[in-house]
């Protein structure tokens, strides 16, 4: 999360996908309003509402906290903490919630500020509605709409923000155990935020982490864990690869959004960023390379206008530490093998959809044929 300068307005929103950053710039934003205006008077608003009553209590506590003026001090801040009802959600569409937080804006019109300063944290928002143009009008809006994978630069916010957050702890990171962090937990900064107290704690006295730390403490999130898959494909190693997959398989008896498709679609993805190396290193524009330093260095010289817009097709749209550890991947298949082995993942796509048979065993069957051709011309 990037740091922000101190609000000069007494009304703030703080709103957006990112939850951790939220609720980590509301906290910020509250003890530093604490401590400017002194006093006990402060109060916190829990404003996560279950159903309209609730929603509905919360905006009468505001509407209370507002209009009781300080005792002690020289201010009060309120904080109408966690709020979910000012997006689309079907709390924030009850007529009683809306008429009330109408009102509510209407009251922010005419309020005498003073000493009082108010601090809402909320989700997604919902910015057509009165009660965000009148904050947006009267104070400030800070919106954090956190990382999403399909953002080109989110790695590279991500290792920012853990970075910043390790030196905080008093602690460094070399460049490699960074990117082997970012890509284990994924674009989450709340999950991110947690490996990396984790990572501070397990380090001790020691100031320096490497890789072998990453990976002796920190968890991959559901998102990164398939990248264990695609490494095995990669490595071409068949018991492994073949143990990764059940144990994915055995994952989605207990979470009922993931399926064998978009594990398949993983598996494309590895395949496709292999292709894609040894196209770069055919023409030149990589080489071999043990270090991670120097091999972004040379990503950086790679010319950009040679390569295709569709992020599908453009090996600089992909992580690059993901392209890295797919280097030497890429060598242990020749450029013919790579392309049956799209065309496998292809047919497994259409008996995926098509057929009666077991998903897994689909799934594996297509995994054997790849991983098990021989392994000539490794340097093809």
């Amino acid at each position: 999360m990037p740091a922000s300068p101190k609000p000069a307005k007494p009304l703030l929103l703080i709103c957006g996908d990112d939850e951790f950053a939220v609720k980590q710039r509301a906290k910020q934003i509250y003890q530093q309003w604490s401590e400017e205006l002194g006093g006990m008077d402060h109060e916190i608003i829990d404003a996560g509402a279950a159903n309209s009553g609730e929603a509905l209590k919360a905006l009468a506590r505001l509407r209370d906290g507002l209009q009781t003026l300080p005792f002690f001090g020289s201010g009060k801040v309120v904080w109408l903490k966690d709020c979910n009802f000012l997006g689309d959600e079907r709390t924030a569409s009850t007529q009683a919630v809306t008429e009330t937080l109408g009102e509510i804006a209407q009251e922010l019109k005419d309020f005498s500020w003073g000493s009082v300063r108010l601090l809402i944290s909320a989700g997604k928002v919902d910015k057509r509605k009165v009660f965000y143009k009148t904050i947006d009008k009267l104070g400030a809006v800070e919106s954090f709409a956190g990382w999403s994978i399909d953002d080109r630069d989110w790695a590279d916010q991500a290792e920012t923000w853990a970075r910043r957050e390790l030196r905080a702890r008093k602690k460094e990171i070399s460049d490699e155990a960074l990117a082997e962090l970012v890509s284990s937990v994924g674009p989450s900064a709340r999950l991110l935020g947690s490996e990396v107290e984790k990572l501070a704690l397990f380090m001790g006295d020691r100031g320096e982490i490497e890789v072998g730390d990453v990976t002796a403490v920190c968890t991959r999130n559901k998102s990164a864990r398939a990248f264990a898959l695609g490494d095995a494909l990669g490595d071409r190693d068949l018991p492994r690869l073949l143990r990764a997959l059940d144990e994915e398989l055995w994952e989605f008896k207990f979470d009922s959004q993931r399926s064998e498709i978009g594990l398949l679609y993983g598996l494309i993805g590895k395949v496709r960023a292999m292709i894609l190396l040894k196209e770069m290193l055919r023409e030149g524009w990589v080489k071999p390379e043990g270090d991670y330093n120097r091999f972004k260095a040379q990503l950086e010289r790679v010319p950009a206008a040679q390569l295709p817009e569709d992020k599908r097709y453009n090996p600089l749209a992909l992580n690059a530490y993901v392209l890295f550890k797919a280097l030497p991947q890429a060598r242990r298949y020749a450029q013919a093998e790579l392309v049956e082995a799209m065309d496998l993942l292809l047919r497994c796509n259409q008996r995926l959809v098509s057929s009666g048979l077991d998903e897994g065993l689909i799934l594996q069957q297509t995994l054997v044929q790849i991983a098990s051709q021989p392994k000539g011309n490794k340097n093809a």
